[in-house]
């Protein structure tokens, strides 16, 4: 048995796909694009499939024990590839930030379980970094009911990961309140933070965090927070276009543009680092906070699929749906190449 990429001509699943090759494993390339995914098999010597989330899925899964599933807007494929994984009963994986593919994802969890097969979304720098440091705060400060979580230093972004965003649009923001996901305004809150590098102004965002650290930590109030290099004021005054944002017309225009990013090339990635906050507070005012130094959030990921697949395929995790801290553990984030978990801050 071996294990799938599916989305591997994608930018993040052909990172993926490169660091598996190095690292000696031979996992399937599969895409829809053979014009793209074929050439890419053909260079690091491994085998590959060419079909769509439209066809019959489960035909193409016989012999892989698991997908780590790269291709998005995560709210259009992640529903076929998970349900074609449940019938062939193959682990997933994904690399998705979406709050609503969490939510639903989560739903599956007794589905999984009867087909003994583990469901990982948000394995990649969506959502491991902030998941296990939440799970550690968590630890730290057992009843704690508030958590906070911040990043910054993404390098920039790739054309998949820009066309979620455009999904996105004119959404608004989103936080965990009460044990409950509601909508907020855009820029909620903005607060400074101690990053290891240095303080910086950050923005409240509709991150993966609000739906899966609530899971991982039981935490009922939980915000989400980056450092987007971009002020305050004009960050929030997107709340008055946000029906314009909503318009298909602008979607697809903004998608056109977004299909002609390449990403950041590797001397990019090399030269960046992503930095992550997290606090948590009780009733009692007490305070706990951690940071962490990390790779750069592409290379990250690579990194963490890799490494997360081989730990569901070696019977490590119990089937389910699972949050990155639920299935590997806080501490798997340690495990992460170039990851630093800085001292616990008590206040």
């Amino acid at each position: 048995m071996t294990w799938m990429v599916y989305g591997a001509n994608g930018y993040t699943g052909t990172l993926i796909a490169e660091l598996a090759a190095r690292r000696g494993e031979r996992p399937v390339l599969a895409g829809r694009a053979a014009e793209k995914v074929v050439p890419l098999a053909q260079r690091l010597g491994l085998p590959y499939r060419v079909f769509g989330l439209d066809e019959r899925i489960t035909d193409h899964l016989a012999d892989v024990d698991a997908v780590a599933h790269c291709a998005g807007p995560f709210s259009a494929t992640a529903a076929p590839m998970v349900q074609a994984c449940l019938d062939a009963k193959v682990h997933y994986l994904d690399i998705t930030g979406e709050i609503d593919v969490f939510e639903q994802i989560s739903q599956r969890s007794a589905e999984a379980e009867t087909a003994g097969i583990v469901l990982l979304p948000g394995a990649g720098f969506d959502v491991v970094p902030t998941d296990c440091l939440a799970a550690m705060l968590a630890a730290d400060l057992p009843g704690a009911t508030h958590l906070e979580l911040a990043f910054a230093g993404m390098a920039s972004a790739s054309a998949g990961t820009l066309r979620t965003a455009i999904e996105s649009l004119g959404l608004g923001g989103r936080a965990r309140i009460d044990g409950r996901i509601r909508e907020v305004s855009p820029g909620w809150r903005v607060r400074s933070v101690d990053f290891p590098g240095k303080r910086r102004e950050v923005i409240s965002i509709p991150w993966g965090d609000v739906s899966t650290a609530y899971r991982s930590t039981g935490i009922p109030n939980i915000v989400v927070y980056a450092a987007l290099g971009v002020p305050a004021p004009l960050f929030r005054a997107q709340r008055y276009v946000l029906p314009l944002l909503r318009a298909e017309l602008v979607r697809k225009g903004l998608t056109a543009l977004a299909n002609r990013v390449a990403g950041p090339d590797e001397a990019a990635r090399a030269g960046a680092r992503s930095e992550v906050w997290g606090q948590v507070r009780d009733a009692d005012g007490r305070t706990v906070s951690r940071t962490l130094i990390a790779p750069e959030g592409y290379e990250l990921t690579a990194d963490a699929v890799v490494r997360a697949v081989q730990r569901i395929r070696s019977g490590e995790v119990p089937s389910g749906a699972h949050t990155p801290s639920s299935a590997l553990g806080a501490s798997f984030v340690r495990s992460l190449t170039g990851v630093e978990v800085q001292d616990v801050q008590v206040r």
